[in-house]
Parts: structure tokens; sequence; C-alpha cells
């Protein structure tokens, strides 16, 4: 009978929601941690080219280019501030590199 009574107030519906949700998040934020914790663990890999890139800024409203030579080739990667999206361009062979 007190049960039925919680679950006729909002409050309690909302509590209910709330824990659930608490619960929810719980578990989906234990998802995918191996991922995260051990970076590289889905193939092997090479060698890593950590060298710095050159860096190309515009002003304000136009792409950002980094640029950086690998093994003879010349990669060019344009990006917008912190935005998730950019783009990739190789020249192969490149002239300098």
């Amino acid at each position: 009978m007190v049960l039925v009574r919680f679950f006729q107030d909002k409050i309690g519906w909302s509590i209910l929601v709330l824990a659930l949700l608490i619960i929810l998040i719980t578990i989906l934020a234990g998802c995918g941690l191996d991922k995260q914790q051990e970076p590289f663990k889905d193939a092997p890999r090479g060698n890593t080219n950590s060298s710095p890139a050159d860096t190309i800024e515009m002003p304000d409203g136009f792409s950002n280019v980094a640029t950086k030579c690998d093994h003879g080739n010349r990669i060019y990667v344009i990006f917008k501030s912190d935005s998730s999206y950019g783009s990739v361009a190789v020249v192969p062979d490149a002239e300098g590199c």
C-alpha cells in the first residue's frame, strides 16, 4: 500500500526515473574503457612519427593547415579551431621531404 502511494506522487516517479538514469549512466560509463585505457590495442603498429608539424594559422573564419613529411610524402591536415571535422591530403614523393 505504501508503494502504491509512493508512485502516485510525482516526486516518487521523479525519484524512480532519476535512479534509473543513474544506473543507466553508470552501466554505459563502464562500456569500452579497455579501448581508452590501452590505446593501439586493436592492430599491430609500426614506427610513430612524433616530429612536430608545420602549422599555418589563417585569419578567423578560415581553416588552419598543418603539414608534415612522412616517408617522403607530404601530408596536409586542414582543420578549423577545435571542430571535430577536418580534411587530409597527401602529396606522394614530395620534393623536400
